[in-house]
């Protein structure tokens, strides 16, 4: 089954031969080795590049083992690429296993890193470096000062809804109500059956995300690490805190957990691409609140095989698939949170918050959303669209639904659209 990544290929394709190390991040399995490896190669390909001149290291390979000494990496690429004339492509799959070792001519100083390896090849003219990763740290945030000012950052996601719906297609509700179990990581699609899908989205966890993350980390608690992935997974759009998740895993399990600890755990599972963080925002104090926040996973389907498929809360489910789509795009994706007063039972007038599930922030403008699978009556109606009001200002307004076909306007200028059409249409945000 051919799956096309054409948003990420443009990419790499508008990166040429500028100067800078292009660095493919995200999370394992998503995709980018095979964006990497075998859609861009092709395009170099027909684009008549040799495949000579195009030099592959597979770091997490036995057969390249020994390039993940920066010092053998670096030797073996200038064998190659000083000798010729010729333009050569550097990819190298999975960059974060490369290894620190010691500097041969100063033992005692600072070990050379792959940043060094790189470092050093981007200054050869004639070579155009590509790198994939799956550690946000030590890729994302390291770029532009490792990297001198000279790496650009790909970011690759799990198939959106679009991409996954070329894939498949056939009916579109169908297909939907499929991604919204199994998720858009790109290997489920070619899962022969219900059981074989499930199985690999379960065996992500146990033979890859939690066993890198345990190696990496060091982590010495196994068993706090998964609770809190758990009740990440099952509190989804949910606001939360580490001190709320430190005295629930010690009231359920007696852990002895900081909430510290689990700020720390948190911040592996966010450094593995395997959730996000969206921070409060305060729309018209235009502020961040410290705490909560809300996480979202980075693959609905991943989320769902975390819980054996036991929660199935289409209302979340859905608010993550859009989170996930406004981020894939490229987009700043905020909660915003907006101040009404309000009559108590008592008669008495309190500043009361209201929640937009999505401050959405990119180019130049902002559009708020809320994300609402049903809204059967008029209460829940209200609900929605409540917080809108509140905004003071003229900015777009999106009520993402399920319930309904055709989008509309409605009197003050809400759009309404089904979830299927927005995720299709990205004209729309």
């Amino acid at each position: 089954m051919e799956i096309k990544r054409d948003y990420y290929l443009k990419q790499l394709i508008d990166y040429q031969w500028n100067g800078q190390v292009k660095v493919i991040t995200g999370i394992r399995r998503c995709g980018k080795s095979y964006l990497l490896r075998t859609i861009f190669k092709r395009y170099l390909l027909d684009s008549g590049i040799s495949e000579a001149n195009i030099i592959s290291i597979e770091l997490d390979q036995m057969k390249d083992i020994k390039y993940r000494n920066p010092i053998e990496l670096v030797g073996y690429v200038r064998s190659i690429v000083c000798e010729s004339n010729e333009k050569y492509y550097l990819f190298i799959d999975e960059i974060q296993m490369s290894d620190e070792v010691l500097n041969p001519y100063s033992p005692e100083g600072k070990r050379i890193t792959f940043y060094d390896a790189l470092n050093d090849l981007k200054d050869l003219s004639n070579l155009d470096i590509y790198v994939t990763g799956s550690n946000s740290k030590m890729l994302s945030s390291d770029i532009l000062t490792e990297f001198r000012g000279r790496g650009e950052e790909i970011r690759v996601h799990p198939l959106s809804f679009a991409e996954y719906y070329d894939a498949v297609g056939g009916d579109k509700n169908e297909a939907f109500e499929n991604y919204m179990y199994y998720g858009g990581m790109p290997f489920v699609l070619s899962r022969p059956t219900e059981a074989a899908k499930i199985n690999y989205l379960q065996t992500l966890f146990t033979e890859v995300y939690i066993k890198d993350i345990v190696e990496r980390k060091k982590i010495d608690r196994v068993d706090v690490l998964e609770k809190i992935l758990d009740f990440l997974s099952s509190s989804i759009g949910s606001l939360t805190n580490p001190t709320k998740i430190s005295n629930s895993l010690n009231s359920m399990i007696n852990a002895g957990v900081s909430q510290n600890t689990v700020r720390s755990y948190i911040d592996h599972l966010e450094d593995a691409f395997l959730f996000s963080e969206s921070k409060r925002y305060d729309v018209k104090g235009k502020s961040y609140f410290d705490y909560p926040y809300k996480y979202y996973c980075e693959d609905v389907g991943l989320r769902n095989a975390r819980l054996g498929f036991r929660q199935q809360e289409p209302t979340h489910i859905m608010e993550n698939i859009i989170y996930n789509e406004l981020i894939a795009r490229g987009l700043s994706v905020d909660v915003g949170v907006v101040y009404s007063n309000e009559r108590n039972n008592a008669g008495k007038y309190s500043k009361v918050a209201r929640e937009i599930d999505f401050v959405v922030n990119g180019e130049g403008k902002r559009v708020y959303i809320q994300s609402a699978y049903a809204m059967e009556t008029e209460e829940k109606r209200d609900i929605e669209n409540r917080p809108f009001s509140l905004t003071g200002d003229s900015f777009p307004k999106i009520l993402v639904r399920r319930d309904i076909g055709k989008r509309w306007y409605d009197e003050n200028g809400v759009l309404n659209i089904n979830i299927i059409d927005f995720l299709l249409d990205k004209s729309i945000v």
